[in-house]
């Protein structure tokens, strides 16, 4: 009843038009977003069709024996269409697990995109998985704030944001990132955590220039230096804030909040349903208290990024 085929070149534009037209894809998805990294990733997207017609694709790669939802992406999963049934579902699902148990994979790892997402919800594969024996492999908090709803930004909050308001800090919306990265985020990292952006300035340049709508640079400058800057992406529904980050002068200022309370109430304005700050974890075993407290006084409550496995 369903054939299924590993993406190829000749896939590109059968494989984002199903992405536009999806209930549970985000621009993350487009193939443009998933190769600007392909010389990290070994791909092992699949097409799933039935008869000649598209029905669900899977962004994913594989690793030794392993197939995973895809590395390379913040959260990924089971893509199909709004009136695909929940019985099809579970039928490509089995599909899906027989074509990797015949390319001899071994374990496969399934993050889908978390339900705020979409109205519609997105939990009918990971349903089924358990059924199949998957395991919830890991469970992190995924700090959101619902734009929906009257916000729940803390007294002190808002206390700094209005004297912060007196003194002058211009927030730009801006096309190069180089401010940002080369000035606060990559040093920030560095001093910090002995770390670097998940994104070049190069990349996260051409994955601008690639989806200009969903790509954007809010910076706060004080006397023309940049002194905090949040990258966002920008999904139908949702604002994620990718990345965040403020200068030492910045943090005396508390111009990280400031900007993040002048962007959660400006897509509120727009209409945006979440505004998403991310997971909060330091590591693999805990998670990140500081950061948890921070994200709560910014209105945000816990959602679920879930973190399957499953042994075929």
């Amino acid at each position: 009843m369903y054939t299924i085929k590993k993406y190829q070149k000749e896939d590109y534009l059968k494989w984002n038009d199903f992405v536009a037209q999806s209930k549970n894809a985000t621009f993350l998805f487009h193939r443009d977003f998933m190769e600007y990294h392909k010389d990290r990733f070994e791909d092992f997207s699949l097409l799933i069709f039935e008869e000649d017609k598209l029905k669900a694709i899977l962004p994913a790669n594989k690793r030794e024996n392993s197939v995973y939802s895809h590395q390379g992406l913040t959260y990924g999963g089971l893509v199909f269409l709004s009136k695909m049934k929940t019985e099809k579902v579970e039928l490509i699902l089995d599909e899906i697990l027989l074509f990797l148990k015949q390319n001899q994979i071994e374990t496969f790892y399934y993050k889908p995109i978390p339900n705020f997402y979409f109205l519609e919800g997105n939990a009918t594969t990971d349903f089924f998985l358990l059924k199949r024996d998957a395991v919830l492999e890991r469970k992190e908090m995924n700090l959101a704030v619902n734009l929906t709803i009257p916000l729940k930004i803390s007294k002190s909050k808002m206390k700094h944001f209005r004297r912060i308001e007196n003194l002058d800090l211009d927030i730009v919306e801006e096309e190069n990132f180089d401010p940002f990265w080369e000035k606060v985020l990559a040093p920030r990292l560095l001093e910090k955590f002995d770390a670097k952006p998940v994104h070049s300035k190069e990349e996260i340049a051409f994955l601008k220039s690639k989806f200009p709508q969903n790509i954007k640079q809010y910076s706060a400058y004080r006397n023309d230096e940049i002194i905090a800057g949040i990258t966002i992406f920008e999904t139908k529904n949702v604002i994620k804030s990718q990345y965040g980050a403020t200068s030492k002068i910045g943090e005396e200022f508390r111009a990280l909040d400031f900007l993040f309370v002048n962007l959660i109430h400006k897509y509120k304005r727009k209409g945006k349903h979440f505004f998403d700050m991310g997971i909060v974890n330091s590591d693999f075993e805990d998670y990140n208290a500081g950061l948890l407290k921070q994200k709560e006084e910014l209105g945000c409550s816990v959602y679920s990024q879930d973190f399957y496995k499953l042994d075929l």
